[in-house]
């Protein structure tokens, strides 16, 4: 964690900002509807794996104890 922290100070700007050029240019000679309709797809095209990766997490969360048996890892303790 404290890693990745240092890695982002240390890394230079220009590497955060790259993005697709035309995008960039497409955005920049956009009017209003234009702007606002890039912002949405970019949305869209998010919101589908954000949603599917937190039902992935969620499930595994849900049966995280599933299989586990009490009983066989009370047997394999050791006794103290």
């Amino acid at each position: 964690m404290i890693v990745t922290v240092l890695a982002m100070f240390i890394l230079p700007v220009s590497a955060f900002s790259q993005s697709c050029a035309l995008c960039y240019t497409q955005a920049a000679s956009a009017g209003a509807r234009m702007k606002q309709g890039l912002r949405s797809g970019i949305i869209v095209l998010i919101a589908p794996p954000m949603l599917m990766t937190l039902a992935v997490f969620g499930v595994a969360y849900r049966k995280r104890n599933q299989f586990y048996d009490e009983n066989a890892a009370a047997e394999s303790d050791p006794i103290v």
